[in-house]
């Protein structure tokens, strides 16, 4: 099928597409256009107006800044899985975006339009919720920040509003000493994830000073495991803690299709936080990460 009609605009910098955005009506932001032209050719987007942000170089920078590694919206998947300042600063990022589609999908693909979209099976936004990440967005009354955990409102539902635009995200840098891991369980290489889990881990002398386990395709939006995170913390990095975690991740409440069900979910759950906080700590032990 073929999208339905719609006129194009192509801003020049973010205060004109801001002004698009808040002027016309039915009005939407297009980014890499992987997921929005696929929703227009099946007729379950219909706007008006396309907003591109293609043309907004302010959106594709990747800094480093005091407060971490600072990436534009606009920038592509497979520029983040090819960046040595986002494999240096934030590997988890690095080795997220390299499992995103094909490369081809990579190419075109962004980070801002990744987040914003909120897919359940995507990675990126996995990555965002076990960093804790900052979004910036911009509209008519400023700019202003939205914490991750705060962002994703139900499915494929963001905090933005309708005249707002995710400006860049803002990544903790790891700390020393820090690793991570991520994974994900799907059909075939490329489709998106069943289940995917990302992890972060600081340890000190053997111990877990620090852990984030972010898990995705289990609810409208990524989950952080609280209670597994709190009762690792502390504990000596042995297999032991890897089972005590991945028991408490095949009991997340998940949500179930005719596919895959809940309890499908929940089993891989465990078993991918098993994997995964395995994978983090023999990298912390042979002082690489990707």
């Amino acid at each position: 099928m073929k999208a339905p009609p719609f006129r194009y605009h192509a801003p020049a910098d973010l205060d004109a597409a801001v002004a698009l955005l808040s002027q016309l009506d039915n009005a939407r932001v297009l980014a890499g256009g992987q997921s929005l032209m696929p929703m227009m050719n099946l007729r379950v987007a219909a706007p008006d107006h396309l907003i591109d942000l293609g043309g907004v170089q302010s959106l594709r920078a990747i800094e480093e800044t005091p407060e971490g590694l600072r990436i534009g919206a606009m920038v592509t998947q497979r520029t983040l899985e090819q960046s040595a300042l986002v494999a240096r600063l934030c590997p988890l990022l690095s080795e997220a975006a390299s499992l995103v589609g094909h490369q081809q999908t990579r190419n075109r693909g962004t980070l801002g339009g990744s987040l914003c979209h909120l897919d359940p099976g995507a990675e990126l936004p996995v990555v965002a919720a076990a960093l804790d990440a900052i979004m910036h967005v911009a509209g008519p009354s400023g700019a202003r920040a939205i914490a991750f955990r705060d962002f994703a409102l139900d499915y494929l539902t963001s905090a933005l509003a309708p005249d707002e635009i995710l400006t860049h995200v803002t990544f903790p840098a790891a700390s020393q000493g820090a690793t991570s891991a991520f994974m994900e369980f799907n059909r075939r290489p490329a489709d998106f994830a069943i289940v995917s889990v990302a992890v972060t881990m600081r340890l000190d002398a053997g111990a877990i000073a620090q852990c984030a386990i972010a898990l995705g395709g289990v609810s409208h939006a990524p989950v952080r495991l609280a209670q597994a995170e709190e009762a690792l913390k502390g504990m000596q990095a042995t297999d032991a803690a890897w089972d005590q975690a991945a028991q408490i991740a095949a009991l997340i409440a998940c949500d179930g299709d005719d596919l895959y069900p809940s309890d499908y979910r929940q089993e891989l759950c465990g078993v991918l936080v098993r994997r995964a906080l395995g994978l983090a700590h023999r990298r912390a032990e042979g002082a690489f990460h990707v």
